[in-house]
């Protein structure tokens, strides 16, 4: 673990994280109750007890019992996490290589990106050397309906769980190219299941160019995308389609190699 510095420290986090591991400490879970672990971390009951309760709201751990004798068990909250930062670290390994090879064959700066919950999360990116550097970090998330990645992750889905994933965000306009209606961005994506990849014109950031293509796993889910992004000027994205069949052709390689 990292040295905490205490100019950035969130007490009340640390002594939940603090929880947690008295509680991992006990996998029955047959004496992690609020009175233990409040003398194990240094806490008063009650404030034991709150943060418990925040815990337990959040699924990070399940109780059982009333009363004095209700204790506490890591929830299942805590595994979908860990899954989700394997997954995203393994992609982010698995992908180097495609992302690599996607950047020298198009001279355009590449990416992998995988689904994280409504978003699409940046997790690997290499620059053309040359390029204009974009502000495309790791780590970012992008919207669902106007990024090139959020649009490969959305044709990977069905129609009424995109719709509901849209209802919650909205369509905010990014640019003047950004698509804001539904029944718009629906036929964009059917258009995009067929071609096998997405593309954002400027819809985005003015002036900006994204192509992206879905990889998938074993299951026929996504696993991720893998797309590049470019000036609308920039000679190497002249042909749109074809440097699409690029991406394309990259994903159907990451594909593979998940696959096996």
């Amino acid at each position: 673990m990292a040295e905490l510095d205490p100019r950035y420290t969130v007490r009340s986090l640390v002594k939940a994280i603090e929880l947690l591991r008295e509680i991992e400490k006990d996998p029955s879970g047959a004496t992690s109750n609020v009175t233990q672990l409040a003398k194990a971390v240094g806490m008063s009951k009650g404030s034991a007890f709150a943060t418990l309760q925040t815990l337990l709201a959040y699924g990070l751990i399940t109780d059982r019992g009333e009363g004095a004798s209700r204790t506490y068990r890591l929830g299942l909250g805590l595994f979908r996490l860990g899954q989700s930062a394997n997954r995203q670290s393994t992609a982010a390994d698995v992908s180097a290589p495609v992302v690599t090879s996607l950047m020298k064959t198009t001279g355009l700066t590449a990416r992998a990106a995988v689904r994280d919950g409504d978003w699409a999360l940046v997790v690997n990116c290499v620059y053309a050397p040359g390029a204009i550097r974009l502000d495309l970090r790791l780590g970012e998330r992008e919207r669902p309906h106007c990024s090139a990645i959020g649009k490969a992750v959305m044709s990977t889905l069905p129609d009424d769980e995109v719709r509901q994933i849209i209802s919650r965000h909205g369509m905010p306009r990014k640019s003047r190219r950004t698509i804001t209606d539904i029944d718009r961005f629906m036929e964009e994506l059917a258009h995009c299941r067929q071609n096998r990849y997405a593309i954002d014109d400027e819809e985005d950031v003015d002036g900006i160019i994204c192509i992206a293509a879905p990889a998938l796993d074993s299951t026929g889910s996504l696993y991720a995308t893998v797309s590049v992004t470019g000036l609308k000027a920039d000679p190497m994205l002249e042909d749109v389609r074809q440097v699409a069949e690029v991406v394309r052709s990259h994903a159907d390689q990451l594909t593979a190699l998940v696959c096996g």
